[in-house]
This record gives C-alpha cells, structure tokens and sequence, in this order.
C-alpha cells in the first residue's frame, strides 16, 4: 500500500515560507471507525523537498505524530520564487506517493516599503490637490456663485 499523497498548503513570509501539512486519508477501519495514519503506525516520517531555479534541496526530515502539522523553512531569499513538495513514508511502510508542488514568491523588504511609500505619496498627492483647488476657489476661479463681477450687476 502506497501512503500519501498529503495535502499542503504554503504561505510566504519575509526570507521564509509557512508550509502546513495534512496527512493522507487510510482505508483502514476498526470496529466501524476509519484510522487515521497515526492510528496505523504511531510515528510517521516527512520530508520537505525545496525547488528554485537553481536545483531542488531536501530540507527537513522529521517524525511527527499528528494528523496536520505545520513547518517553516528558513534562510531563504526575498522575493524569489520557491516551490514545495512534502513526502510522508513510516517506518513499517517506504512506499510514497509526494505530494504536487505548490509554489509561492518570498516576501521582500523593498516590497513592503514600495507599498508604504505609494500609499503615503497618494495621500500628499491628494492634499495638495485638495489645498490647490481651494485656493483656485478663494480666488474666485472656479465654483463662482455668480457669472458676473458685482460691479456689473
């Protein structure tokens, strides 16, 4: 019997990426419940695989003992793109299926700071316009509230 593939879901962070992990489903029922693998096999074991441009990397291998768990991978680059795969095999059982690679982009220092600085220049932006277009109305060169000067009325 071939164990897997889990199911991951990642999510970036600044030089890292969050990758959650549900272990697959077993057909194995006792006494009318469905076991889970943990029920199976006590300890499982998990490796994440890393793929850049650059190559692929194995980065983690650890036992675990939930059905969902979750790890970080560290050191990496901002603003790259990383894809993930995750791999479970036990101990009694090597045979696995890994699971699809799902790929996120790292988040970056200058990228958050591009954001803050155009939010904070389309505010001044529209201050000034604003203090513009009052002084253009104080002056009486726009929304006049009568087409003629007093002196001709």
């Amino acid at each position: 019997a071939f164990l897997g593939p889990p199911e991951v879901n990642i999510s970036s962070c600044l030089n890292c990426i969050n990758v959650l992990v549900k272990l697959p489903s077993s057909h194995l029922r006792k006494n009318g419940k469905l076991w889970s693998l943990t029920d199976i096999y006590g300890e499982l074991d998990y490796s994440v695989t890393l793929k850049t441009h650059d190559g692929e990397d194995k980065r983690t291998h650890k036992k675990i003992t939930e059905e969902v768990f979750s790890t970080v991978i560290e050191e990496l680059y901002p603003n790259r793109n990383y894809c993930v795969s995750v791999v479970v095999t036990a101990s009694l059982n090597k045979n696995s299926i890994p699971s699809s690679w799902k790929c996120v982009t790292t988040d970056s220092v200058s990228q958050q700071d591009y954001y803050t600085a155009a939010i904070t220049g389309a505010v001044c932006f529209s201050l000034i316009l604003a203090g513009a277009f009052k002084c253009m109305h104080v002056g009486g060169y726009i929304l006049q509230k009568s087409l003629l000067p007093c002196t001709l009325v």
